[in-house]
């Protein structure tokens, strides 16, 4: 086992995980609490926005991956009609701009390792034919589309999730927006989304069909514990006769009620899954035009919807007089404060003009408290702005131990937060490799145990709203100075516990594992 060291965190205080169902403090008594708070570092990227017309009221989606192999986050921004932007991390939020190829009509991009050669490759996500930028290291990439064999197509990508069912290259799933080509359209003309499966000289595209505007797409384990694919769509545009969906990867069928999973149609823009109760179910928030929806993991495999008094529906602006419904994007799990309870991020803005949605949207930062519920923070720390948010990221820019934040706004400058909260807990980093095909261990499930809980977090790629992250586990620890770390690899061997001490990132290298 191979373990790599960041700057330690500041110390802080441990809460146990919230028995969140019942949201009840049966697993430990309320303790004080870090008030999160960031500063603005957006200069140190300068000026960048997602512009366009109708083709980019959505999307504007941002990738977060080392592309340096120095173990900090670089940053890649989809622009719209306007280039998109790279950013190379030099350490103590100062970046660099990275040259591209002139992309343009990019909706986002999602890091994978696409070809096994252990360096983060990017699939570029376009309202036209998509790309696949090969990682060549030192934050350089080249089109790779043709030489890898991947199907670029010519439709309206707004979704992307990705997955391993055998040691060679990934099965990726592509989320199409409305058919631009139907005369028919917009309304009622959501366009058919594809599964990319290996071959031997690249990728062959399959239909997934029906497809009701996507535009979040995750793959990953479900309430059942099997693996599956969820699509969230924009009933803006499918109207009627569409919903949520849910895609068993193993039996190659769509879930009905039957299945427990329950039919619910919402303008459906971005997904985020998290264990937020330890069980090893990741309950999953899917944001919305009005109610952000998050759904409950059960114990018999299936989905319930929060009670409103959980505090994350977040459905109307927090600030300002304007009492019409909020509108979410990209939605990301995090803990911001480190006391062992994730806290939940949410994008907001309006898609352009809507006149029935609220204009100015601020953001939300959800503190998850002891007892399960979940409190609006974005004022007191800092980061309450109304501009046209869409795609974001959680990451620790400057190995401090705290996750820090960007977002993308359509039509205004990007934003960069630095997480300065005084009294934060302990912290861990979790990097995940293996030899053979999926490098990055895709699919493979954590089990961080403290003395007083566990969290158990996916590994995945896809979800959020046209962006995701490649990079460590973050998992906050409160007051506790190390772990005890479980890994359930991909093909289902278990390897553990491998014992830690807090606030460092850790590399648990498989081939260099006993046995």
């Amino acid at each position: 086992m191979t373990m790599r060291e960041e700057r330690p965190a500041r110390g802080g205080w441990r809460v146990s995980v919230a028995a969140f169902v019942t949201l009840s403090c049966a697993l430990g008594a309320n303790a004080a609490l870090a008030q999160p708070l960031f500063e603005d570092r957006s200069a140190a990227l300068g000026p960048h926005a997602y512009e366009g017309g109708w083709e980019h009221f959505v999307g504007g989606g941002v990738a977060v991956m080392d592309c340096d192999g120095d173990a900090r986050p670089d940053i890649f921004a989809a622009g719209g009609e306007s280039p998109a932007r790279l950013w190379r991390n030099r350490g103590g939020f100062a970046f660099d701009t990275v040259p591209l190829p002139d992309l343009t009509g990019v909706t986002g991009a999602y890091p994978l390792d696409a070809d096994a050669d252990g360096q983060a490759d990017l699939f570029v996500m376009r309202a036209g034919p998509n790309l696949l930028l090969r990682g060549l290291g030192d934050c350089r990439f080249e089109d790779s589309t043709e030489t890898l064999g991947l199907p670029a197509g010519d439709a309206w990508t707004t979704a992307f999730t990705a997955w391993w069912e055998e040691d060679a290259r990934p099965v990726m799933a592509v989320g199409n927006y409305v058919d631009r080509d139907d005369p028919e359209g917009p309304f009622g003309t959501c366009d058919a989304n594809a599964i990319l499966r290996p071959e031997s000289t690249g990728w062959r595209s399959e239909p997934l069909e029906p497809g009701f505007c996507a535009l979040s797409m995750l793959a990953a384990r479900d309430a059942r514990g099997q693996r599956s694919l969820r699509i969230s769509n924009d009933r803006h545009y499918y109207v009627r006769d569409g919903y949520e969906q849910m895609w068993d990867i193993d039996e190659g069928r769509f879930l009905t009620e039957a299945d427990g999973w329950p039919r619910v149609s919402l303008w459906g823009m971005g997904i985020a899954g998290r264990d937020l109760d330890g069980d090893g179910r990741d309950e999953v928030m899917l944001t919305s035009m009005g109610d952000q929806l998050l759904q409950l993991a059960q114990a018999d495999g299936s989905y319930a919807a929060a009670p409103f008094s959980i505090g994350s529906y977040a459905q109307r602006p927090h600030i300002g007089d304007d009492g019409r419904p909020s509108t979410g994007w990209h939605a990301e799990f995090g803990d911001v404060d480190n006391d062992g309870r994730a806290d939940l991020f949410i994008a907001k803005g309006n898609v352009d003009q809507m006149p029935t949605n609220a204009m100015r949207d601020p953001n939300n930062l959800l503190m998850q408290r002891a007892d399960g519920r979940f409190e609006e923070a974005s004022v007191t720390a800092g980061i309450a702005t109304t501009e046209r948010a869409r795609g974001a990221a959680l990451a620790d820019f400057d190995g401090d131990g705290r996750l820090d934040l960007v977002v993308v706004n359509r039509r205004a400058p990007i934003e960069l937060w630095r997480n300065v909260t005084e009294g934060t807990g302990h912290w861990l980093g979790i990097e995940l490799r293996q030899p053979g095909g999926n490098r990055f261990a895709i699919g493979a499930l954590v089990t961080v145990e403290t003395g007083t809980g566990r969290q158990v977090l996916q590994n995945t790629i896809g979800g959020g709203h046209a962006g995701g992250r490649l990079g460590p586990l973050h998992v906050g620890l409160g007051a506790e100075t190390g772990a005890r770390v479980t890994v359930e690899w991909p093909d289902g061997t278990v390897t553990g516990p491998h014992e830690f001490g807090a606030d460092r990132v850790v590399t648990l290298d498989r081939a260099a594992l006993p046995g």
